[in-house]
């Protein structure tokens, strides 16, 4: 392990050092998830920077980076270095050589063809965890005959089989970047894992995540639905094909979603409607289901006449509900405040405040949280570079190269 993060005081993975070479979003989002956690996430860049420094949103036309990069890339620390020189490579094993984790998600071959696969990496540090995220796996893994192909969220989303059973009209992408952000959530849990057994044996190892299969076990009912009886599910809507209610319906300013499957749940639901008779005439959950498209009007009608918030509150105690909450409503519900979801960072180039998602794993007993803004492109070159041995000199014949960047 290594010495603690700089930018992140204290927290449960404070003396893991991760070198991130990941881009876009999957690989962002599980080193983001570490560093919340304290890990010192070392992100390596090209000298052009991550491709998604330049996505929108901006608060001005011309900034180092937007809301995007900004969103998935704080608590890090940014160095630049060119990977394809001989010394930006020396470099780059020298810090590996006292990392922990290295991740990645580069298409299939890439790093062999820089000559810096894992079986290198590994010999130079044994205890090292290395986790690859691709779209279809990496050939240790399992050889896919896809292996080659590069994909995105859309792409793991429609193979992995969420759109086919989501929407009410034909396949429909889910709104988030599911097919990026389950994958890097898992590969979080895999080099955890990994990194447990490496205390234990002194060993490190290769995890390898493909997206569309994240996705896919994401969608674990369709399989033993599949398996169980031969169904093929379709797109359900906001309904589900094995409860009722467990539903969207309408108030009088929205929407609010009702899930009430078992049997004193729907009584409640009933006796707060004024219709008790209902929770007799279908006291058991198949006559709910099979006559779901009968009892659903008989619902929104009772919710029609509501608002949100009368609802949430007439029915808290006895019947599971929410409010279908756009994201003006999150910034308003006091959940979100007092569970820091909404957390505040200074903006890089205007020295606004702006929010960010915050992180969703609390620990009471140890620091955790949104602490620093995303890094300048190259913002901590010279210091990793003092921490991992180089010299003064050898700095500034590096940086006067190119091979490794700095900003000013």
């Amino acid at each position: 392990m290594t010495e603690p993060n700089p930018l992140v005081e204290g927290g449960p993975l404070a003396d893991v050092r991760i070198v991130d070479l990941t881009q876009m979003l999957a690989g962002p989002y599980a080193t983001m998830l570490l560093a919340d956690m304290g890990a010192d996430v070392l992100k390596v860049e090209p000298p052009t920077g991550d491709m998604t420094r330049p996505n929108e949103p901006h608060l001005l036309e011309e900034e180092a980076y937007g809301g995007y990069f900004h969103s998935v890339n704080r608590n890090k620390r940014s160095i630049a270095i060119d990977l394809k020189a001989d010394d930006g490579r020396a470099a780059f094993r020298e810090l590996v050589a006292g990392a922990d984790v290295v991740v990645e998600n580069f298409r299939t071959g890439t790093m062999e063809r820089l000559g810096l696969p894992y079986e290198t990496l590994s010999e130079l540090n044994p205890k090292l965890v290395y986790v690859s995220i691709r779209g279809f796996g990496d050939p240790r893994g399992g050889e896919s005959p896809y292996a080659d192909r590069p994909a995105f969220d859309l792409i793991a989303q429609a193979m992995g089989g969420i759109m086919s059973i989501t929407g009410t009209d034909g396949p429909t992408k889910v709104g988030p970047g599911v097919g990026d952000i389950f994958p890097a959530t898992l590969s979080a849990v895999g080099l955890l894992a990994a990194l447990r057994e490496a205390d234990r044996t002194g060993e490190g190892q290769y995890v390898d995540v493909g997206m569309v299969d994240g996705i896919l076990s994401l969608c674990e009912r369709i399989v033993h639905q599949h398996a169980f009886d031969g169904e093929v599910p379709g797109p359900q809507g906001n309904s589900h094909p094995l409860l009722f209610p467990f539903d969207r319906f309408e108030t009088t300013d929205g929407y609010i979603v009702i899930a009430a499957p078992s049997a004193d749940q729907w009584e409640a639901l009933c006796e707060q409607m004024g219709r008790p008779e209902l929770a007799t005439e279908y006291a058991e959950k198949t006559d709910r289901i099979e006559n779901a498209d009968r009892l659903r009007p008989i619902v929104n009608e009772w919710t029609a006449e509501r608002t949100k918030e009368e609802l949430f509150e007439l029915l808290e105690d006895d019947v599971p509900c929410g409010p279908v909450n756009d994201v003006a409503d999150i910034f308003e519900d006091p959940h979100f405040e007092a569970r820091s979801m909404l957390e505040t960072v200074t903006h890089a180039d205007t020295g606004r405040e702006v929010t960010l998602a915050g992180t969703p794993v609390k620990f009471p007993e140890s620091h955790s949280g949104v602490e620093r803004r995303a890094p300048f492109l190259g913002e901590h070159s010279t210091e990793i570079l003092r921490e991992i041995g180089y010299g003064g000199a050898e700095i500034d014949e590096l940086l006067g190269g190119a091979i490794i960047e700095r900003t000013p």
